[in-house]
């Protein structure tokens, strides 16, 4: 059932503090006592409160409860219905998209391994019976006096290998004797995860895995489960990342966010897209150009762009360039030319690829002789490949056949980037901790900046606002109210000059949103 408070203002107050980076505190601060916050939410006097904090954060609750028994996060669903009727009405074109993914780092304190093992052994503790509080006291004591930054401060570097150990008998004894009573307990739980994480048993006895054995995917805190490890550029994040796709049609005069997706930092970007593609192609199934860096380049999207008949472009290419460059070119389904800097034949087919074989005439005055992919033969020099091979020489040429003017779009989607990422602290940390809250979080900002790119462009386009369907859409539809006056009423709009609009009623929106 809904919450006993309008919906659409617990949905913008959310965007709201996400988007002006304001604490739970300085949103009902201002909800309060500021005007341009009360009339974005649609109150229309001083007198009313659309909720109070209880609901807002048991509203929040519901939204987690929602994603985990569906899989359906409805923040991105209000960002999906928005953005297509933005679409639609201000007939953007989305032909040609482009997309890049930046790092979200959760809100966590960065632990050592062993002070992250000592860490959990203390909120292990907490939840302990008095009775089993007792039972363990002569082993957890010497841990749970202080905290774990103050336990790992008192000890040498060449004793941390020998405290490893101890905590390795400690984590099986505390485990086999804990596990048929706390089973169901969440601590419990991550105390499980961060035991068969970390260490393994070798001749029957409890050793703690070598830290190679450690992949990015194993427990960064016990405050969020969700964070993975990564290390890109010599930078360490521990957190999320996050994809995000936009139109870039030059004929367009405002671009707007068309999908955002959020998925473990160790996800490799080629991987984020390959998820997304159909969903990118089903929001928007015109879509003939991707433009990207060269980190989403891969076989498998390679072989999904061609079956979508998507164009990838992209501004570099990953990998070490090839000395000796053959292009592949289809004449038609099964038939290719490949050229070498100095001759071109036709390929032949083999039991599971092609073949292109070359005059070793010609071969041996080549200056590339030794640095050439065909092998030698007795008779000819001959080069093999599959069809993945013509696909990346075609995703690699792609951005050479397009005219001057269109091998430049990617770079501004760094702009739309810096949008998403100027709430971060000095430390480029979010303020929130948890996979589903960077999802809430990320969405809610796309629906901000595509509502401050529409506000805007109708600012400079005031013929615009007589398209009500679109002006009130959105006012209506994500800051307004529930009840009130006819909606007739709203429609009637004065306009003063490029920069304002006034309806003719007490309904005030410059500005506010």
């Amino acid at each position: 059932s809904r919450p006993n408070a309008p919906v659409n203002s617990l949905v913008a107050s959310i965007i709201l503090m996400y988007r002006n980076n304001w604490t739970t505190e300085a949103l009902f601060d201002r909800i309060d006592f500021d005007l341009l916050t009360r009339t974005a939410l649609g109150l229309d006097t001083l007198d009313d409160t659309p909720f109070c904090p209880a609901t807002f954060f048991n509203f929040q609750n519901r939204l987690l409860s929602h994603f985990v028994e569906t899989g359906q996060n409805l923040i991105e669903r209000v960002f999906d219905s928005l953005t297509q009727e933005q679409l639609k009405t201000l007939k953007i074109k989305t032909n040609i998209q482009r997309s890049d993914s930046f790092m979200a780092m959760s809100n966590i304190r960065s632990y050592s391994r062993t002070q992250l093992l000592i860490e959990m052994l203390i909120r292990l503790h907490r939840i302990l019976s008095d009775d089993d509080k007792k039972r363990f006291n002569d082993i957890l004591s010497p841990y749970i006096k202080q905290t774990s930054g103050q336990y790992l401060y008192d000890l040498e570097r060449q004793q941390i290998p020998h405290e490893q150990e101890k905590l390795a008998m400690l984590y099986q004894s505390l485990y086999h004797g804990l596990k048929d009573k706390y089973k169901d307990v969440e601590v419990f739980g991550i105390f499980e995860r961060v035991y068969t994480e970390h260490f393994t048993v070798v001749d029957e006895k409890m050793n703690i895995k070598d830290s190679k054995e450690l992949d990015g995917s194993t427990l960064q805190s016990p405050d969020d489960i969700d964070a993975t490890y990564r290390k890109k550029r010599s930078e360490h994040y521990k957190g999320q990342s996050v994809n995000i796709t936009e139109t870039a049609n030059p004929d367009n005069e405002l671009e707007l966010i068309t999908d955002v997706a959020v998925c473990s930092n160790n996800t490799d970007d080629s991987e984020i897209l390959n998820d997304r593609l159909e969903t990118i192609v089903e929001k928007t199934p015109d879509l003939e150009e991707l433009h990207t860096d060269g980190a989403y380049g891969s076989e498998a999207n390679d072989r999904k762009m061609e079956e979508l008949e998507i164009d990838h472009v992209q501004t570099a290419v990953r990998g070490k360039k090839a000395e000796v460059a053959m292009e592949i070119e289809e004449v038609c389904e099964g038939d290719y030319t490949v050229t070498c800097p100095k001759q071109t034949v036709r390929s032949q087919k083999t039991k599971i690829r092609y073949k292109a074989c070359f005059d070793t005439k010609i071969c041996e005055q080549c200056p590339l002789n030794n640095s050439c992919p065909a092998k030698q033969q007795s008779d000819k020099r001959t080069y093999y490949f599959d069809r993945s091979d013509y696909l990346l020489g075609k995703r690699n040429r792609n951005i050479k056949s397009l005219p001057p003017e269109r091998r430049k779009l990617r770079p501004n989607v760094e702009a739309t980037v810096k949008e998403f990422t100027k709430p971060f602290n000095h430390k480029g940390k979010l303020k929130v901790r948890g996979l589903f809250k960077t999802m809430v979080y990320a969405h809610a900002m796309a629906i901000s900046i595509n509502f401050g790119r529409v506000w805007r462009y109708l600012g400079k386009n005031p013929e615009y606002f007589a398209l009500r369907k679109l002006g009130f859409c959105i006012l209506d539809g994500l800051f307004g109210r529930i009840a009130g006056n006819s909606r007739d009423k709203r429609w009637k709009l004065n306009i003063r000059d490029k920069s304002r609009c006034w309806p003719t009623s007490r309904w005030n929106f410059n500005r506010a949103a």
